[in-house]
């Protein structure tokens, strides 16, 4: 294997990398960011890793969601804590069923680039560049939108860099606090099923909090208890961004991504002789495959082999996206040849990519009841083969958005367009996304069944 250097990745083939008209202006930007501070540090990526490797021990939960594609129109604080106190009583709920650790991770500060599966659109006989990302281009349907412009990588920059500063204060500034778990659920809908379900573990958290403070153990005095650990994660896309701010760590000497703690290889660029994975090869990041129908298991083995040399325990996490009609059939195969391998990897459930369709309305949208389906059998799959079923990964946001038909809000076809704003691909709402964590805290739930009883979650 040839000698890597964070530029390597330019003598490979590189799939959904834009065409940039004005090279001048990208060869400045690309300078101009190789100097600025990095956005996470160096130990924060090792230390997800640590946990990472729980999560490959079985000893900890992975819980990795955020938005579609994040945007620099809704850029606000409201919008970042809505977001994260979702994600808050996620992993409060999970750990309640599975007396598990969850290790969390944002789709945050920093999900800006998507990749396309057509280069352009055609609308009125017009034809221009797909929009691809905020980081990239504009969402607006003119020529000037569409191109992509380098100076957008700055913005999106300064973005996830005060977008990260806000979540660290919610994580280490007393937002995250257990004595305020009943607080998070002030956005959610009290009057629900889940509302009064969520309030049930809130009340058991408070209760043995305030026998913990009698024997003097508190939130005051253990660090445990009023933070939490918190980390960023994002598509290693637009190569020349990460590049850009991908340094050596004075410490250790070895190469960091400073863009997020953890990024991943999407379907459409995890080709073994591609500039994608040549990138992440060379990185210490923890690194995140999706693994659809298209990938074979030869493929996956010569990915393990290029990004994961020495089976680091926590460095790979293969995030599945078959969609709910070929789940059953696909991911067996995917799993086989990695049942008694001693491969150290994450296996994680993508229920969303998978099952995107287009309504009646036109509007793209995600059944939760698929999302379900997969979910139920990702767990039961890996229940049959003996394998640990150790992630999730969801499109979500804190926002009370129609994006996604189904649930426990019952929306329909009809309804996506009342609250419909996602930049790319529909996102389950807070409602949705809470559900789901309970549906998904029963699957956790049948390690402890002592009779190994399948548990299926239906909404």
């Amino acid at each position: 294997m040839k000698k890597w250097t964070k530029d390597s990745w330019r003598a490979y083939p590189a799939k959904h990398i834009p065409e940039y008209p004005n090279t001048t202006e990208l060869a400045k930007v690309e300078s101009n960011l190789s100097k600025y501070p990095p956005i996470v540090f160096a130990g924060e990526a090792r230390e997800l890793k640590r946990n990472l490797a729980k999560v490959v021990d079985r000893k900890a939960f992975l819980l990795q969601g955020g938005d579609c594609a994040e945007s620099f129109k809704d850029f606000n604080a409201d919008y970042i804590r809505d977001s994260f106190k979702v994600l808050l009583q996620m992993s409060v709920i999970l750990t309640a069923a599975g007396n598990l650790p969850v290790v969390k991770v944002g789709r945050m500060a920093g999900q800006f680039a998507k990749p396309r599966s057509a280069p352009t659109e055609v609308i009125d006989g017009i034809e221009l560049d797909s929009y691809k990302g905020d980081i990239i281009n504009g969402m607006g349907f003119t020529a000037e939108d569409r191109t992509p412009d380098p100076d957008r990588m700055i913005r999106a920059y300064t973005q996830a860099a005060a977008s990260l500063n806000l979540l660290r204060a919610f994580a280490k500034g007393g937002f995250s606090d257990l004595n305020k778990v009943h607080s998070w659920n002030l956005g959610f809908v009290q009057d629900s099923a889940q509302g009064e379900k969520y309030k049930m573990i809130a009340d058991k958290i408070s209760d043995t909090l305030g026998f913990m403070e009698a024997i003097g153990i508190s939130s005051k005095t253990s660090r445990r208890l009023r933070n939490v650990d918190f980390y960023t994660s994002h598509e290693a896309l637009l190569l020349p961004y990460e590049e850009a701010l991908t340094r050596v760590d004075s410490t250790t000497g070895e190469t960091y991504n400073t863009a997020a703690h953890m990024v991943w290889i999407g379907d459409r660029t995890r080709q073994p002789d591609g500039a994608h994975v040549e990138f992440c090869r060379g990185i210490q990041n923890p690194i995140g495959i999706k693994c659809g129908p298209s990938l074979s298991t030869d493929d996956l083995k010569k990915l393990l082999d290029i990004l994961n040399p020495e089976n680091e325990a926590g460095r790979i996490t293969l995030i599945c996206r078959f969609g709910a009609e070929e789940v059953n059939s696909g991911l067996p195969k995917l799993l086989k040849p990695f049942q008694n391998s001693g491969h150290n990897l994450v296996w994680s459930c993508d229920p969303m990519h998978g099952n995107t369709v287009k309504a009646s309305s036109g509007y793209k949208t995600r059944a939760f009841e698929n999302v379900l389906k997969e979910v139920n059998s990702f767990f039961d799959i890996h229940h049959d083969m003996g394998m640990y079923p150790g992630a999730v990964h969801l499109e979500m946001t804190g926002q009370n958005v129609t994006e996604c038909i189904g649930g426990a809000q019952a929306i329909k076809d009809a309804d996506l367009s009342a609250r419909y704003h996602t930049h790319c691909d529909p996102r389950l709402n807070a409602s949705q996304a809470i559900e789901l964590a309970f549906l998904i805290s029963d699957k956790l739930k049948e390690s402890e069944n002592p009779d190994n009883q399948k548990i299926t979650i239906a909404s």
